[in-house]
């Protein structure tokens, strides 16, 4: 199973991302990074965060299912995504990013994940 990485578009050079549908997803994904695994998904959705000295890594991990509606997804993916831009905060050690830059960067990774959301939908996930 091959990963598909994402846009890092949200700033100077965000960090690596990809989403995972599914554990074996995950898997193939952390043994792409050749590091250790974590438990994939104890609730609806997780952030797995890695570092390397090339910046980090997020790996979006969600629970699809029938139960789910539209909606519920795309707000599981904003909310993932604003952890994912605390991640990054993190590791540039920006503290106090402004509201705009904060906005446009969790805008822009929620976009990032809701395209390739779409994309696995449309390709039978």
């Amino acid at each position: 199973m091959k990963t598909r990485w994402l846009d890092r578009r949200i700033g100077a050079q965000g960090p690596y991302l990809t989403l995972c549908l599914s554990e074996d997803e995950f898997h193939a994904a952390v043994k792409h990074l050749k590091c250790q695994p974590t438990e994939w998904v104890t609730k609806s959705a997780a952030v797995h965060t890695y570092a390397s000295p090339r910046g980090i890594t997020c790996i979006v991990c969600l629970r699809p299912g029938p139960d789910r509606s539209p909606i519920e997804i795309a707000g599981l993916l904003v909310h993932e995504a604003v952890h994912v831009w605390q991640e990054w905060c993190d590791d540039i050690g920006e503290t106090h990013p402004g509201r705009e830059q904060e906005a446009y960067g969790v805008q822009a990774i929620a976009q990032e994940l809701m395209a390739e959301y779409a994309r696995r939908v449309e390709n039978g996930l």
